[in-house]
């Protein structure tokens, strides 16, 4: 299996290699992988140190000059400690540039608390104009990068380690439908598809699969939900993040939504990926029983 963080080195390094307007910021994070990068493009492959406002601005001041910026660390070091920058340099200017976080929401939870970042996607939504893509597999990384990162907005792409076991033609803002049910519709984000098509096993549902929180398939959503769908979220993040984005999908219908996600309190826990998914309730046995309930 393609692990998203390597996918995202090495699709990122072709980039540099293959387009001379590409350029890449790094935060001493990641930064092994792009050794060879380092070495052969010092003017547009830069390690600024563990300094993630000044990352954020020298990617502004790439994206100013013409160059594509893909700036990484980990998520809760990418998408909340630089937001300020986020929101002005990019989003406010109106500039292109590609921000991939590793880790959320909890990938490192035996770090604690620092190395959270449930709120990543929640906090990016709210730029206006950024995009908001969530892979599932180390090939959706490559190809969802490869999509955006010259398109002249500002993207978000969380990665995880968390993955499906297989990936799909993916495409921003693309829904595809996995398998159709009568009862509801199930819609996965990013690496929580094969956790919630072990969990429909045997209940009369579609499953859905979504890459993309921004830009959205709001038509495509309508048109396999039927006039008055029923329909639960499955989300790798905070609890409740993808309510605005279904909410302008489904406006004018009488819809009944609900939202499996991280539950929005503080993680005090500490462990692996898989066990605190197993204690927040977002193993495949936990979700069985939120859907269940749902359908009730």
């Amino acid at each position: 299996m393609r692990e998203m963080r390597g996918a995202f080195a090495e699709t990122a390094s072709d980039l540099v290699a293959a387009d001379g307007r590409v350029a890449v910021v790094l935060a001493e994070i990641t930064t092994e992988p792009f050794a060879a990068a380092l070495h052969e493009y010092p003017d547009r492959v830069v390690n600024i140190g563990i300094m993630e406002q000044a990352m954020v601005g020298v990617a502004a001041g790439f994206a100013m000059e013409g160059f594509h910026p893909i700036a990484h660390s980990l998520s809760p070091f990418i998408a909340e400690r630089p937001y300020e920058q986020l929101k002005l340099d990019f989003g406010y200017q109106g500039l292109g540039g590609t921000f991939v976080g590793v880790g959320g929401s909890y990938d490192y939870g035996m770090e604690g608390a620092t190395h959270h970042a449930p709120a990543d996607a929640t906090l990016m939504l709210a730029i206006p104009g950024m995009e908001v893509l969530i892979p599932g597999h180390g090939e959706e990384m490559a190809r969802l990068l490869r999509a955006t990162y010259a398109n002249g907005r500002p993207t978000y792409v969380r990665a995880s380690v968390a993955s499906n076991a297989e990936a799909r033609a993916v495409a921003p803002g693309q829904i595809e439908v996995v398998r159709r049910g009568a009862d509801a519709i199930v819609l996965a984000f990013g690496p929580m598809l094969d956790r919630a098509l072990e969990a429909c096993e045997g209940l009369d549902v579609t499953v859905a699969y979504a890459t993309s929180l921004e830009p959205f398939d709001h038509v495509g959503l309508r048109s396999i939900a039927g006039p008055a769908p029923r329909m639960i979220a499955i989300e790798p993040f905070y609890e409740g993040t993808s309510a605005a984005v279904l909410a302008r999908t489904f406006a004018g219908h009488p819809t009944s939504l609900a939202f499996v996600g991280v539950p929005r309190a503080f993680i005090h826990g500490y462990g692996t990926p898989e066990e605190l998914d197993a204690d927040l309730g977002l193993d495949a046995a936990g979700l069985r029983e939120r859907i269940s309930t749902f359908l009730i």
